[in-house]
């Protein structure tokens, strides 16, 4: 079986950006990649809840993505019903896929808490970090610099329900979902 060249990109998408479509576009670009897997957080380790619950985030993911032939929205993280930490989900990957080289995808907000998440030292050993720039963030020079160009984040969104900043494909749908939810 040939080892393969898998990223990864994990996140609450709550709600899911154009930003994420751009981090998608630039990763597919700019790296070896033979399977992408997006991967929607039941609830983010780092926080305490969520706004759309999992399924909903899950299927805004798949419409917006539903055309790119490498890419894949996993929901491992999902169906265990709690916080996952990221290397369960690499451990999980490592044991069902054939894997040469694993990426994984991270905005550049989370460089601050990286050394922090859950089996760091064994993690840095298993993927190479993709860094997706983000607010003028420095980027170590030791990191792979994902260079994009967009200024929005998932909180922002949901105070503003900017439409600019939202997927075609689910404009409407985010915007009911949160408008109704903001009464």
């Amino acid at each position: 079986m040939q080892k393969i060249n898998i990223a990864i990109f994990g996140g609450s998408f709550d709600p899911p950006h154009n930003g994420h479509v751009q981090i998608v576009k630039k990763a597919l670009s700019s790296l070896e990649i033979d399977k992408f897997f997006i991967i929607p957080t039941f609830l983010n380790p780092f926080k305490k809840d969520f706004f759309a619950p999992a399924q909903l985030r899950y299927k805004w993911l798949k419409k917006i993505f539903y055309d790119y032939k490498k890419v894949s929205i996993l929901d491992f993280e999902i169906k265990q019903q709690s916080a996952v930490a990221t290397i369960k989900t690499v451990k999980y990957l490592y044991k069902n896929y054939n894997i040469n080289t694993l990426y994984l995808i991270i905005g550049a907000d989370n460089l601050a808490k990286l050394t922090s998440w859950q089996d760091y030292n064994e993690l840095k050993k298993l993927v190479i970090f993709i860094i997706a720039s983000r607010d003028n963030i420095h980027i170590p020079k030791d990191l792979i610099n994902l260079q994009i160009s967009a200024n929005i984040s998932s909180t922002k969104l949901r105070q503003t329900l900017n439409k600019d900043f939202l997927p075609i494909s689910v404009q409407k749908e985010i915007i009911k979902f949160y408008k109704g939810n903001n009464e």
